[in-house]
């Protein structure tokens, strides 16, 4: 098995967090290293990055490569022993605004040097290692930004490293212009169908999927949803080709931030033995939103980026109908104005019923988890998602969109799953309004029978979403692409 795996994203927590890569990135290392490998994270040097990296020591210089300026690989250590490469390369990344966009909100212009500076980095850490002698035996390289790491190491001229590559959401590709292929030093032979080009741009995803020895996405649904249209983003057909390769290895959550029997951000912990508690915090999350205090009625929450993916113009179609049943109404989250301005709405006709958040607060993020009876997640793609395992993890029962890790994460609740102790939520089919509302009634008639929905939420606190299980099978790929790198050596 190889030992030493660099594992590379555009985002990290505790350094940098933009979306749930970041949350990957910051658990998934360290569950593999617990398994006995050596894996390091490699990101970009941002501001934020170096700033919270203060005993950085350099580690590797980088040289320059086409119009990719040298760089310098600073090497530290996370508070969980995970060790940390980060760019430095001023040019590149010591400027304001956040990883990918300027103050503004607009894509930096030159992404392309960016994130091809961090596939670059990747392919010299697995070809030529660092000072220390530390060389990668493997490359995990996740999403757009990585993924030209697979060409780098492709077109080298030394012994390469296997590279498996991770589609955390096909629907951000990396597109630029072709005149990219020459300035990133990509050989000509490199553009073709069966290359980089993908109809008449350079695309750094259709790299890391053509040139990688794996390929995995985020849950097993979405990795067969993947190789037809439409969620294939016109890549389906490389992917169904590409479909020997291609594995769905569903997220884990760090159970430890998330956990109802510890969580500081809640008003009363509790666990599935003493589920009566979770009442505490119902009635904090209706005083924070004004709502009545009520144990008896039904509260449903979203706390989500409000946009069409994600279903929130479909929970805001069914606001009025979803409370007349009756029950009441959280939203917390931040996305697409149309649809912000349409749940300020809803709250604003519908006082004491629905309460409205704008804008991402941790705190309440955990609050709308734990006081929720039911967590509304009606999206209409949806790669792996997390908030349908803290829900399940902290009794609240998702009900959710039928598609890609929503599907393999929560058991709808049919008679016969519920009869056989496996139910944890609902699915939406059709996802669309009617079918939210389908679904929503379901849970209601379950709702109403308290033995029964409590029967539903300790099955879903019981299931174990941890990042143990979903590191074994990394590491099981890390052996397969390696073996097969042997024996075609």
């Amino acid at each position: 098995m190889p030992q030493r795996i660099l594992f590379v994203a555009a985002e990290c927590v505790p350094l940098v967090k933009t979306g749930g890569l970041a949350d990957v990135a910051g658990a998934l290392p360290a569950a593999l290293r617990e398994l006995g490998l050596d894996v390091r994270v490699l990101l970009p040097g941002y501001p934020q990055v170096v700033a919270a990296l203060p005993g950085a020591k350099p580690a590797e210089r980088v040289d320059a490569l086409g119009e990719l300026p040298p760089s310098v690989l600073l090497h530290a250590e996370l508070d969980n022993g995970v060790p940390v490469y980060a760019i430095d390369c001023p040019p590149l990344y010591d400027r304001p605004g956040g990883p990918y966009q300027d103050p503004s909100g607009e894509d930096w212009p030159d992404n392309a040097l960016r994130f091809a500076q961090l596939g670059r980095a990747a392919a010299w850490l697995a070809v030529r290692g660092a000072d220390s002698g530390w060389r990668a035996d493997a490359l995990h390289l996740n999403d757009w930004h990585a993924a030209l790491g697979a060409a780098y190491v492709r077109f080298s001229e030394r012994p390469r490293a296997p590279v498996l590559f991770t589609v955390h959401n096909l629907a951000f590709q990396g597109l630029f212009d072709a005149q990219w292929r020459a300035r990133l030093a990509l050989p000509a032979s490199s553009w073709s169908i069966d290359g980089v080009e993908f109809h008449g741009k350079l695309s750094f995803m259709k790299a890391g999927l053509q040139y990688a020895d794996a390929i995995t996405t985020v849950s097993p649904t979405y990795a067969r949803e993947i190789q037809s249209a439409p969620l294939g983003m016109g890549l389906e057909g490389l992917l169904a080709a590409r479909r020997d390769v291609l594995h769905g290895i569903l997220n884990g959550i760090d159970t430890v931030r998330w956990d109802p029997r510890r969580d500081p951000l809640i008003a009363a912990n509790y666990d599935a033995d003493s589920l009566d508690a979770k009442a505490a915090n119902k009635r904090a999350l209706q005083h924070r939103f004004g709502l009545a205090v009520d144990a008896a009625i039904p509260l449903a929450a979203m706390a989500s980026r409000l946009t069409e993916q994600k279903g929130a113009d479909l929970v805001a179609d069914c606001a009025e109908a979803l409370i007349g049943s009756p029950a009441q109404l959280v939203v917390v989250g931040t996305g697409e104005r149309s649809i912000e301005l349409r749940f300020e709405a809803l709250a604003a006709r519908n006082a004491g019923r629905i309460g409205v958040h704008i804008g991402f607060d941790e705190a309440l993020a955990h609050l709308t988890e734990a006081g929720a009876d039911m967590f509304l997640m009606p999206s209409r793609f949806e790669p792996c998602g997390l908030n349908q395992m803290y829900s399940q993890r902290y009794g609240t029962v998702p009900i959710v969109g039928a598609t890609g890790g929503l599907v393999d994460s929560v058991v709808d609740c049919t008679e016969a799953a519920l009869a056989d102790g496996t139910a944890t939520g609902f699915h939406i089919r059709p996802i669309d309004a009617d079918g939210l509302c389908a679904a929503f009634a379901r849970a209601l008639a379950v709702y109403r029978d308290a033995g029964r929905w409590r029967q539903l939420q300790r099955n879903g606190m019981a299931k174990d979403f941890g990042w143990g299980r979903s590191a074994v099978e990394y590491a099981r790929l890390y052996e397969q692409i390696a073996q097969r790198e042997s024996a075609g050596a």
